[in-house]
């Protein structure tokens, strides 16, 4: 009893202590969990406090991923949703702003204008149902896969978003127009000219010695510009690239194991399991059985010409003669064995004309390739009305040209008689190309191939001339496991003598090429030169990755070891960054004086004497179109000239090349017109245009925008 009363007194402590623990437990759970930071892990960005959730965006980068194909990637296809969610966010304020929405009786319109061309929403009578499109969806619905339905929605938001931006479009297009004045002046800028003379003083004239530029005044130049050299944040590094590529000992064991081909050799059968003794490259006669077994590359059953095979190779093939073996030989990337299987004259481009008749099992020739015939036509048949048609033709070719516009299936060339023009026989299916060399011109015959039978006409053959045809065992030179054990070695050194030295030092002394890349941004994804190295940009943009740190990254085809040299936080980029952009500017600032205080003479001739030059005319000059003959886009000076009468000669003009002092000799303003409306509509117009462009990057530079892309990818 005495010590319950005890715990009743010291009641007040226990509940503290209780408290405290259960708080101290609540907040590790939230530590543990991700903090109060926890929401912000989990978005991908904030625009104007929407914020874009991390699985969802996921989700569509996927999608775009799957739509893009393969040439896209993980980077570009986050960068394009990037731009449509944000698109999508701001429109969305703007339509809730206005009061903009699209009601379901629109959205069936809109389903109607979209669908009424397919046929699965049609009636008998071709038109489009609305009762077969509410069926469509109810077995959606009902469909064993949500993801159908699903579907469905997204394609009806998507034309009710479609159709709430060209609402809001058009009204911001109601408010951009032109008026009368507006049109007056366009029409004057476009029309009225001056013709000038001018002395032209060029900065080039003065030594970069006499106009030096200062770090200091680089700074000030910035500071007074600040808006145009604004920068996000950006990293610079440098890096040394390992390829794994083949050494020489690599080369000579690719080359000794291709000599041992040459003569009979000895291996094991895959599918028995025993060893079998084969005919060499050089004897063979299964020459495409020998290329399926030992080369990288398949036999190729075609006639080259000189012109087609590599010049360092060409003399040397056709010198052999038929059954003549060259190699093994380096090619490019590639050993190479080579045997000249036959060899015959041809003639480089044949005149044809022909007509198909084909039959079921054939092909046919499309854009996306070839396809199975929709021909219903048996072989047996087709060969018959081929031989007929030859029988025919041998008592009268002139019938060809009729014949073919009545039988051929090739539509694409059948209405012109069946014409092929002159073609390399090479481009032909086999069984046409023998034909065609075998034979002289003149010559007509049946010849079959994968697209049925072809009645051929040989109309012309040009530049008779030697061809071969050629098999090569071809191997591609890669390096052994121990070439690139020995790579990996090398690159590991290096990482460790570079953490510990100077990377440039260690790089130099070595012979490495260091490669630096200036000014990544977080979203960046290819080195120049290396294409897509994203992992490379992800850790110099890690919070715990510091100026001077290393690391070695594994590429598709060796090492790349990188190491940080700088990190720019966002704002007004630094003076180092800039200093070749600015300093060409303030150094011609400092040119045109001393260039101003050169000139002497009150009139064109005298000045131009003075500055050793000539004075230059240039006629029928306008602002819209600032360009003066033989001096170039001087836009500064053209302004200048339009502000002058005739006759007034200027005071010196700083231009984009030189010091100018011009004279307008005459000026010719465009006749007035009683209606301006027609250019007022044009400028109307060109606003419009570009109201959708203008509109978006307005509301991005208004917004406020969390960008934590480069956190996830």
């Amino acid at each position: 009893m005495a010590i319950l009363n005890k715990i009743r007194s010291k009641s007040i402590f226990l509940i503290i202590i209780i408290a405290l623990a259960l708080f101290a437990f609540i907040f590790s759970s939230i530590l543990d969990s991700g903090g109060f930071n926890a929401d912000k892990q989990n978005r991908v960005a904030s625009i104007n406090g929407v914020n874009l959730d991390r699985e969802d965006f996921a989700t569509k980068v996927e999608a775009q991923t799957r739509r893009a194909g393969a040439n896209s990637s993980t980077t570009k296809a986050v960068n394009a949703v990037w731009e449509q969610e944000v698109n999508r966010v701001l429109l969305e304020e703007q339509y809730e702003e206005l009061g903009i929405q699209v009601g379901k009786d629109r959205t069936q319109e809109l389903l109607k204008q979209a669908l009424q061309n397919d046929v699965r929403f049609q009636d008998g009578d071709g038109f489009f149902s609305e009762a077969k499109m509410q069926e469509f969806i109810a077995t959606l619905k009902d469909s064993q896969n949500p993801g159908d339905y699903q579907s469905w929605l997204v394609f009806e938001e998507s034309l009710r978003n479609q159709e709430k931006q060209e609402i809001y479009y058009n009204l911001v297009r109601a408010g951009v127009g032109a008026t009368l004045k507006d049109g007056e002046v366009a029409y004057k800028l476009d029309n009225n000219t001056v013709d000038i003379q001018y002395v032209q003083m060029l900065y080039t004239s003065v030594p970069d010695e006499e106009a030096p530029v200062s770090k200091d005044e680089i700074q000030d130049y910035v500071n007074e510009h600040k808006d145009e050299f604004q920068t996000e944040e950006t990293r610079s590094i440098r890096f040394v690239k390992f390829v794994e590529e083949a050494s020489l000992e690599d080369e000579n064991a690719l080359k000794a194991e291709l000599s041992k081909l040459r003569n009979e050799y000895t291996a094991r059968n895959g599918a028995t399991g025993v060893t079998e003794t084969f005919a060499g490259f050089d004897k063979t006669e299964e020459i495409e059985e020998f290329l399926i077994d030992n080369s990288d590359v398949p036999f190729v059953d075609r006639w080259f010409f000189k012109k087609d095979l590599p010049s360092t190779n060409a003399d040397t093939l056709f010198a052999l003669g038929k059954g003549g073996v060259y190699g093994p030989y380096k090619d490019g990337r590639y050993m190479n064995l080579s045997r000249v299987v036959d060899v015959r004259k041809m003639p480089d481009s044949v005149k044809t004309s022909h007509i198909l008749i084909d039959f079921q099992g054939a092909v046919t020739n499309t854009a996306r390739g070839p396809i199975p015939s929709s021909a219903t036509r048996s072989k047996e048949d087709a060969k018959k009305l081929a031989d007929s048609l030859l029988s025919v033709l041998k008592r009268n070719k002139n019938k060809f040209e009729d014949l073919a516009k009545e039988f051929s299936s090739d539509k694409s060339n059948s209405d012109n008689g069946g014409d092929l023009d002159y073609q390399n026989p090479n481009l032909f299916a086999a069984g046409y190309r023998d034909f065609i060399v075998d034979n002289r011109a003149g010559t007509i015959g049946v010849a079959e191939t994968d697209f049925g039978y072809h009645v051929i006409n040989i109309v012309d053959q040009k530049n008779v001339q030697d061809v071969i045809k050629v098999a090569t065992v071809v191997k591609e030179i890669v390096p052994s496991d121990k070439t690139i054990s020995n790579i990996y070695n090398t690159t590991q050194k290096f990482e460790l003598a570079a953490a510990e030295g100077d990377f440039q030092t260690v790089a130099t002394e070595n012979g490495y090429a260091v490669r630096p890349v200036q000014r990544i941004r977080a979203m960046d994804e290819t080195l120049p030169g290396e294409g897509a190295q994203r992992t490379v940009v992800q850790w110099a943009f890690e919070e715990d990755t510091n100026v001077g740190d290393i690391k070695r990254f594994a590429t598709n085809d060796g090492y790349i070891v990188a190491q940080v040299t700088r990190r720019t936080p966002a704002g007004t980029e630094r003076v180092e960054d800039v200093s070749l952009q600015v300093t060409p500017i303030i150094r011609n600032m400092k040119k045109a004086e001393i260039i101003k205080n050169k000139i002497s003479g009150s009139t064109l001739s005298e000045i131009a004497q003075s500055q050793g030059t000539t004075v230059k005319t240039a006629g029928a000059v306008s602002m819209n179109a600032p360009t003066i003959a033989g001096a170039g886009n001087e836009p500064k000076v053209v302004g200048a000239a339009f502000g002058l009468k005739e006759g007034e000669v200027s005071s010196p003009i700083e231009g984009s090349r030189g010091v100018y002092v011009i004279e307008v000799v005459k000026v010719s303003e465009a006749p007035g017109l009683e209606n301006y409306a027609a250019f007022a509509g044009q400028q109307a117009q060109k606003s419009r245009a570009a109201v959708s462009t203008k509109v978006l990057n307005a509301l991005k530079e208004a917004a406020d925008i969390e960008d934590n892309r480069a956190t996830f990818y």
